[in-house]
């Protein structure tokens, strides 16, 4: 497999969105990883609409993987994961704090097998504290992490929850650079290290530039400003929606010329970002009107010709379709063995030395089972010996 990170191998452990979307992230940029599942498979497999044991969800996140369907339960199993440990770069796991203890696969133990690899372990909260224990999804850290608070409603002060898998997403993209980086200073020392990760610390890092900005001087603190983004909405059109941001002054003047209304620039309670914050109701009110007549497609145009920093709301159904999600070939389609034609976003950034492979195909549950144990060196008898017991499936 080409891609900048062939020749580093992954263990992953993880399940349904944090890990596994992680452990994903490097099987795009190239790395050879190889899925464990629980003999029922990764939960995401049944979450959303899905053709057999592939969800969209799952075949998203976890393209260009091999699967090994393993009951962690059996000493056998667990073996074959000391086998897998010896010869990887990376491990990841997101179970409960203290499973991969129980089930003596802690990184110390690995580390004794493998002092070269890097283990990275995700948690909700972290592996110790108040609330280390309890069993977490997004939502949960969506609220502990304050999301749901920055994105509440403005007018009741009611926190919201957003309709996506934010944390569990943005723990992912921290995950993977943070492996990473522990695989630069493994470059530079040979050692492996582990890695902790929580949802929490990931998604209050991920908040807190501008969700926070009123909270981060603590002596002499300036005058609170008013909450990032609060003024802002969308703009309605008589056929669709778009959206716009202006802090600098030329960008309220390109904006205000694209609405016919170029005068506006020069009014006292507009002219300033502060100002423009101060009075952001009667601009709305003055300039509503304008757009309500307006075709969407055509006055974006023109506000962008103008200089205006906007952009029309693309809605899901037609995301795919939009002209500069197709010149950047952003969504790829391509035939997936067993499901058909599939588009997925392909991965995001572009190596031009070391381009990522393409085309990528998830796994069934187990796929690669025996391949893998092929590659440990069992036998054919062993491995029929390890489904006989169901250790392997």
């Amino acid at each position: 497999m080409n891609g900048p990170l062939s020749g580093i191998r992954v263990i992953d452990l993880s399940a349904v969105v944090s890990g596994p979307m992680a452990a994903g992230i490097l099987a795009d940029q190239g790395a050879d990883v190889i899925k464990v599942e629980p003999p029922g498979g990764d939960m995401s497999r049944h979450v959303g609409p899905a053709k057999g044991d592939i969800s969209a969800l799952f075949m998203a996140i976890n393209r260009g993987k091999r699967s090994i369907a393993l009951d962690l339960k059996a000493p056998a199993a667990r073996a074959v994961v000391e086998a897998l440990a010896r010869d990887a770069d990376v491990l990841i796991e997101n179970f409960r704090p203290g499973t991969m203890a129980r089930l003596g696969l802690a990184y110390e133990h690995l580390k004794a097998l493998n002092p070269r690899l890097v283990y990275l372990s995700i948690s909700g909260f972290g592996q110790s504290g108040p609330y280390a224990h309890g069993r977490v999804y997004d939502y949960v850290i969506q609220a502990a992490s304050g999301f749901a608070d920055a994105h509440g409603d403005a007018a009741t002060a009611e926190p919201r929850l957003l309709p996506t898998l934010l944390c569990d997403k943005l723990t992912a993209l921290t995950a993977s650079q943070a492996i990473c980086a522990a695989l630069h200073a493994r470059h530079a020392s040979g050692e492996g290290q582990k890695i902790e990760l929580s949802m929490l610390d990931a998604s209050v890092a991920f908040l807190w530039p501008e969700a926070m900005y009123n909270h981060g001087f603590l002596e002499e603190a300036p005058a609170p400003m008013p909450e990032f983004g609060a003024n802002q909405k969308l703009w309605q059109c008589r056929d669709g929606w778009f959206a716009g941001m202006m802090p600098q002054n030329d960008e309220f003047a390109a904006f205000c010329r694209g609405f016919g209304r170029p005068e506006l620039a020069e009014d006292a309670r507009f002219a300033t970002m502060d100002g423009r914050r101060r009075h952001y109701q009667e601009l709305r009110a003055i300039l509503e009107p304008i757009a309500l007549q307006q075709d969407v497609g055509p006055f974006v145009d023109r506000l962008v010709r103008e200089g205006a920093p906007v952009g029309r709301v693309n809605d899901k159904a037609s995301l795919a379709g939009d002209a500069q999600v197709i010149h950047n070939q952003t969504v790829s389609r391509y035939p997936m063995a067993d499901v058909g034609t599939v588009q997925l976003a392909r991965a995001a950034a572009l190596f031009g030395a070391t381009p990522n492979p393409t085309q990528l195909q998830a796994p069934h549950v187990g796929q690669h089972s025996r391949e893998v144990l092929r590659q440990l060196g069992r036998d054919d008898a062993e491995i029929d010996a390890l489904f006989a017991t169901r250790a392997v499936c």
